[in-house]
């Protein structure tokens, strides 16, 4: 991908309303990587094959690797890490990743490589429609109810078809899903939405088509839930879920907010979900940080072509913040779905 063609999608995601809800921005993501992909990880490219319930799903994969990291080049990519590397481990437990509004596979890459350092194989991919190369959907209601089959769909071909998946443990799935991705989640685990509990989101003039719908009560059916999930991080997500569309979750949930929010996500939301969960979750709010704080930390390149995504609070250090939160994460899927031993 050129550097000009990362302009235009720049300003293609600029035009995009508040509604986004997440990142809108990835296609300039994988330029960071050089600067912050620092543990040792395998990292190979995946992509799910198109079947009945959507189309192929290109991402990515992380895993427990006892190789030194080195220089992968991608040109115009450089990620550290060691490609197709032979995985470490049996019995491996497995997160999958789902990304904000218009993101990519890439977009949590540090927190990616931290978990396959701790004997975690994480795979993520873009959701087809809502991501950086394609947002033909991310206006639509359509892409919420794909988003979970999505998921579903990685996971089953992460344990049924992946040429490695004889190192997996079915029995330990983990979920991480941030912003759109953490709505995702939800749902994967059983929650229930109900758009009609967000009117902020839908001011009375917006043209913004899933509002039209929300308001003609054209609402997709939700997914089942993935009884295979055992745990889940939420971080900073779209809510709109009550106490009774939560009634159903029980798996253990860690949730992190953004004290600032942004991007249609609030505080207040988010508590709202920490308060409805029948279960109470492992509950962090991210002090003096907005909404993109939680995405990888931006290399200069990045921060060049998507400052909106890059720029953080007065004195909130995003490289420091993401060793904790990476650790926090690290420690939650220890607890709940536990790695035997990282390699």
């Amino acid at each position: 991908m050129t550097i000009s063609s990362l302009h235009r999608l720049r300003l293609r995601a600029r035009s995009s309303s508040r509604f986004g809800l997440g990142i809108r921005w990835l296609s300039a993501a994988a330029l960071s990587c050089a600067a912050t992909l620092a543990q040792a990880a395998g990292f190979a490219f995946i992509e799910v094959p198109a079947d009945k319930d959507g189309p192929a799903l290109r991402g990515a994969v992380w895993s427990p690797c006892s190789t030194q990291p080195g220089r992968i080049d991608l040109a115009p990519l450089v990620l550290q890490g060691t490609r197709d590397c032979a995985i470490a481990g049996q019995g491996l437990p497995l997160v999958v990743v789902s990304h904000g509004a218009g993101g990519s596979a890439l977009g949590h890459h540090d927190t990616a490589a931290a978990l396959a350092d701790a004997g975690y194989v994480v795979a993520a991919i873009n959701h087809p429609g809502d991501n950086f190369q394609d947002m033909s959907r991310q206006g639509h209601l359509s892409a919420f109810a794909t988003r979970p089959v999505d998921m579903r769909r990685l996971t089953d071909y992460m344990l049924g078809a992946w040429p490695q998946r004889a190192q997996l443990d079915a029995g330990k799935v983990g979920f991480f899903g941030y912003s759109r991705g953490g709505y995702t989640g939800l749902v994967a685990i059983g929650a229930k939405p109900d758009w009609t509990l967000r009117p902020d989101l839908c001011p009375p003039l917006t043209m913004r088509p899933l509002c039209g719908e929300i308001r003609r009560n054209e609402i997709p059916a939700t997914p089942a839930p993935d009884p295979r999930i055992k745990a889940a991080v939420i971080v900073d997500p779209l809510s709109v879920f009550d106490a009774k569309g939560l009634g159903q979750v029980s798996v253990p949930v860690q949730l992190w907010a953004s004290a600032l929010g942004g991007s249609g996500v609030t505080l207040q939301s988010v508590e709202v979900l920490r308060a409805g969960l029948p279960r109470a979750p492992d509950w962090h709010v991210a002090a003096n940080a907005e909404h993109y704080a939680f995405l990888a930390p931006c290399s200069p390149a990045l921060a060049e072509a998507a400052p909106e995504i890059c720029r953080d609070a007065a004195g909130f250090d995003r490289a420091a913040f993401h060793q904790t939160f990476n650790a926090q994460v690290a420690g939650f899927f220890q607890r709940h779905i536990p790695a035997s031993k990282a390699p």
